[in-house]
């Protein structure tokens, strides 16, 4: 027992001295020492320790938390590995009799984090992909909610998660914007037969944030169709790196590329966010190259569909590459016509087809999504190329259409109405199974 004791005193000491500068490594270091001055109260620097930890926490929860809820790293597993070192160290506070070291903007801002990621998930509990998140597991998000009830015993959301749903009541909202962090829900409902899209185009985020402004998953009656690439692995020799640069890549991403190259600027500004009515639209820019602007227009049709209106505008020139990466499966690719339908197993598929007012070459490229770490599965990628050749903005229109039954699956026909890129709005025609309707927005 001695010899533990010195070396755990030991272990305190050093991190005291030798805390990170920032991010995820701070605040468990800081969560390690609240517990170093609870758990052991007789070594004479154990309220130094604690005051320490307290202090950090305190400090750090203001800086790497943004107002909307989201925390910097712009990674949901990041974000719920927050919420947890946060949470651990009130509950410490609570059986130790020291809560009152932590105001209550501390708490309230541990509340908006768990909103934040309650808005993100999907029915099944799980998170999207973005950055260098993992999938999750389901009984272990549903302990969290658990363990958050506990902080929260009278919100009723939390327990409606924390019981799968047998009591309390979901969230009031269903789609949902942090506007600061750059995360967008698009949502009908949240149980597992629900259409949700969640949509990542935020500022430039910290290390394990990946250049993938603009991308999103795809979620319907209880399949991710459009699943992110995730990380594969973090770091190593060259070899290693060369798999972790391939998963991270824009590319591997739901968003738009020039010449398949990673994005130079990672900033996107929201221009529209409209969250209710049977057009709901997002509307995000991101200046992805020098002398190429993004701009992605996402509308949500009748709360079942989406249509997706993407824009490179700017003198670069090259091949632009509108990539979309598909759950593993079987699909079915027609070059003619810039389609693809999904066939797979169960009442849950997607057929997606691409207008544009050049031409169109539709290719099929290597795809991979990472499962966890160091697994990874196969599936279909394609990318929709356009040649550049001068100052005209490359324009497309996509259609993302998910059905229970691939016989039910409309013609689709699409054009835009306003003739050149207009910085104040778009206005398109599409039609759906023979029915014509215009989507438009004026900034």
């Amino acid at each position: 027992m001695t010899e533990f004791l010195i070396n755990y005193h030991r272990h305190a000491l050093h991190i005291l001295g030798n805390y990170s500068d920032q991010g995820n490594h701070l605040l468990f270091e800081a969560q390690r020492m609240v517990y170093a001055g609870a758990f052991f109260p007789e070594f004479k620097e154990a309220g130094e320790w604690r005051k320490s930890g307290i202090s950090i926490l305190n400090r750090e929860i203001k800086k790497q938390v943004y107002p909307d809820g989201g925390q910097y790293e712009l990674d949901p597993h990041y974000h719920l590995a927050a919420i947890n070192i946060f949470c651990k160290a009130l509950r410490m506070a609570d059986v130790n009799g020291f809560r009152q070291e932590f105001p209550t903007g501390y708490v309230n801002t541990v509340k908006s984090m768990i909103e934040f990621y309650a808005n993100i998930c999907f029915p099944d509990y799980s998170n999207p992909c973005f950055s260098d998140a993992k999938l999750g597991d389901r009984p272990a998000e549903i302990r969290n909610y658990q363990d958050w009830l506990k902080l929260f015993p009278d919100c009723e959301w939390i327990r409606y998660y924390a019981t799968e749903g047998r009591e309390g009541t979901p969230l009031p909202n269903l789609s949902h914007g942090a506007l600061t962090s750059g995360f967008f829900t698009f949502r009908n409902g949240w149980k597992q037969d629900a259409t949700v899209m969640v949509v990542k185009a935020g500022p430039k985020g910290e290390w394990h944030c990946q250049p993938d402004n603009g991308t999103f998953e795809f979620w319907f009656n209880g399949r991710n169709l459009f699943p992110d690439s995730g990380s594969y692995v973090y770091a190593g020799d060259d070899e290693v790196m060369k798999l972790r640069n391939w998963f991270r890549r824009t590319s591997s991403h739901n968003t738009l590329t020039l010449d398949g190259k990673n994005l130079q600027t990672t900033q996107s500004v929201t221009k529209l966010w409209k969250p209710e009515g049977n057009e709901q639209i997002l509307v995000t820019e991101n200046p992805h190259y020098d002398g190429l602007k993004h701009r992605r227009s996402v509308f949500f049709v009748d709360q079942s569909y989406f249509v997706i209106v993407d824009e490179a505008v700017g003198n670069a020139q090259g091949v632009v590459n509108l990539n979309y990466h598909l759950c593993e499966g079987t699909v079915n690719i027609d070059r003619k016509n810039n389609m693809l339908t999904t066939v797979y197993d169960g009442p849950s598929n997607v057929k997606l087809q691409c207008f544009a007012e050049k031409k169109i070459s539709m290719k099929e490229k290597e795809g991979w999504r990472s499962t966890a770490y160091r697994l990874r599965v196969p599936r279909t990628t394609v990318s929709f190329d356009i040649d550049k050749k001068d100052s005209d903005a490359v324009r497309y229109i996509t259609i993302l259409y998910p059905s229970k039954n691939t016989a039910s699956f409309p013609i689709f026909k699409a054009k835009f109405l306003n003739k050149a890129f207009d910085e104040n709005g778009v206005k398109i025609e599409i039609s759906v199974g023979g029915k014509k309707r215009q989507l438009e927005y004026k900034l």
